[in-house]
């Protein structure tokens, strides 16, 4: 009676923290989906099916990012309290569970609901039929069905080619115990690769993200000075955009545009001038020693796998099981460690992310506030949980931490391989080395360019932050 107990509380336990992450998407969801979608007919019933599956999907990614950094700190609450009464309900059991919950909605999600979602929301029904939900909903399963053929087709003849072994062949027919992890493998490889790229750009980038986020300190600067002539620019348009007449709507937008431009900046300074002095010269540096001391620390961490992996084997992914959950501790330092771990896993998640829309590829999938279509919305989903679902397995093979990847995350086959895991810690090393040294050596070249009259060339790209502050026709934004 009591393992039964234990079991259905570890169910309502699962229950209760995915309402939370559903409930959380929904609102993060309906923050950025645009108004005008929301009519109040047919396509109305197809929208708000497509969100709720798009919430679901969200709410499976943020249980794949929030899994590793759980499970750890369970293990060590687990070491701390062994025999505790109150947190008898976090055991073994309930860690196993959600590790096998969140690969099986991954799955779910990744090739059935966003397709579905996707599809549903382009369909209009078969030509003949009478049109409605009922008609959309056919052409829905129509196009998942010839898709699951074709990407059938696709991993079977990959597999006949790269492994020729006639037993490997006919274990694709078995569709649940070999071809679903198998293309779930690829996947996962595929987020890995992703992440890959993805996570050194934003970790150079999350420099430039909290400088903007933050008020930076006002050094041989007078901003009252900035703020009047800002303020004399702000007028001077105001003032040539009521004397223009609305036939000549070109200007009329070029101005507005250019209007809005300097109300941001405006309200930018005037930010940094009503900010105290503790936020200007404390906060901004010690955020940027943060950062930097974190990322300092995640390219050491890989270093040092890189040597545990040419004299250990057990430093592989798919290496020996440890001790078990609860039975000894992952990090030489405890529960420092542990919650060193947990942050460094949640950085490179955020900077994965910053980095994934700050390729110039993805630009695009950036949403906006109120004003982001349902495909938009389906696309950002599906390339969330693709990082998110790779998120414990890129944080294992860089050896960010020790623990061993339950589930059906531990089973990919790509991970058991020696030099497709050493070339990823060493490209993931290499890269976001020189990431880091082009972002800050990127002023020094410049002005090298500059010196030697290779500017005008156009040799050296400026950053994203110099492109979106050029200057106007008028010299003000130059001047400042």
């Amino acid at each position: 009676y009591e393992a039964d107990g234990l079991t259905l509380r570890s169910q309502l336990i699962c229950f209760l923290l995915f309402a939370v992450l559903y409930i959380v998407s929904y609102f993060i969801i309906t923050r950025y989906k645009r108004k005008s979608d929301e009519q109040e007919d047919e396509d109305a019933i197809v929208n708000r099916i497509s969100l709720f599956l798009s919430t679901f999907t969200l709410a499976v990614s943020a249980g794949a990012v929030l899994l590793l950094p759980f499970s750890i700190i369970s293990n060590e609450i687990l070491l701390s309290f062994p025999q505790n009464y109150y947190i008898q309900w976090l055991n073994g059991s309930l860690i196993h569970g959600l590790w096998n919950l969140a690969s099986l909605f991954s799955n779910l999600c990744l090739f059935v609901l966003m397709p579905f979602a996707f599809f549903f929301l382009e369909s209009e029904g078969f030509a003949g039929l009478k049109k409605g939900i009922r008609a959309r909903i056919l052409e829905t399963l129509v196009m998942l069905v010839l898709l699951a053929l074709l990407i059938l087709g696709i991993v079977w003849v990959a597999s006949a080619l790269i492994d020729k072994d006639a037993a490997s062949m006919e274990s694709l027919y078995d569709l649940w115990e070999f071809y679903l992890p198998y293309l779930y493998s690829c996947i996962s490889l595929m987020g890995c690769l992703l992440l890959l790229l993805c996570t050194p750009v934003g970790l150079s980038r999350m420099f430039t993200v909290m400088g903007q986020l933050l008020v930076k300190p006002t050094i041989l600067e007078d901003l009252d000075e900035q703020i009047y002539i800002i303020t004399l620019e702000e007028e001077a348009l105001q003032r040539r955009l009521n004397g223009l007449s609305s036939s000549v709507e070109y200007n009329i937008t070029e101005l507005e545009q250019e209007l809005e431009n300097v109300k941001t900046l405006k309200t930018k300074l005037e930010r940094r001038k009503k900010a105290s002095a503790w936020e200007r010269n404390l906060v901004y540096p010690a955020v940027m020693v943060l950062l930097l001391i974190e990322t300092s620390i995640s390219v050491l961490l890989v270093a040092c796998n890189i040597l545990c992996l040419l004299v250990d084997e057990t430093a592989m992914p798919k290496g020996t099981r440890g001790p078990g959950i609860g039975n000894a501790s992952l990090s030489a330092f405890g529960f420092v460690g542990a919650a060193l771990e947990i942050i460094l896993i949640f950085y490179l998640m955020v900077s994965s992310v910053v980095g994934f829309y700050s390729l110039r590829f993805f630009g695009n999938f950036i949403p906006k506030k109120e004003d982001t279509t349902m495909t938009k919305i389906i696309g950002n989903c599906v390339s969330i949980l693709v990082l998110s679902s790779a998120l414990p397995v890129m944080s294992r093979t860089l050896g960010i931490t020790r623990f061993d990847l339950l589930g059906d995350f531990g089973r990919f086959n790509w991970l058991g391989n020696f030099y497709i895991v050493l070339s990823y810690n060493l490209l993931f090393a290499i890269v976001t080395t020189l990431c880091l040294v082009r972002k800050f050596t990127s002023a020094v070249r410049e002005e090298l360019f500059k010196a030697l009259g290779l500017h005008k060339l156009h040799l050296s790209n400026t950053s994203r932050d110099s492109e979106t502050s050029k200057p106007s026709a008028n010299g003000h934004h130059k001047a400042l």
